[in-house]
């Protein structure tokens, strides 16, 4: 198992929600949670199957918000 962290600006929990659809699809996310109190607001992405930090980074993107590896 993979752990894969972003700091994101997703801060609260409407933009959970919004994002909920869409990383709940990605091919290999088991489990993923974001740190709403963290003031970098941290997204945890755990994988077994070698997801690739872009594939998270893009479809974030797509739902409007921003993720950058850390």
């Amino acid at each position: 198992m993979e752990t894969l962290k972003f700091k994101t600006n997703i801060k609260c929990g409407g933009c959970i929600a919004a994002v909920t659809p869409t990383l709940d699809t990605l091919t290999g996310v088991s489990k993923w949670e974001v740190d709403t109190a963290n003031p970098d607001k941290i997204l945890t992405v755990q994988t077994d199957t070698g997801l690739a930090e872009n594939e998270v980074i893009v479809a974030l993107k797509n739902k409007g918000y921003n993720a950058e590896k850390i």
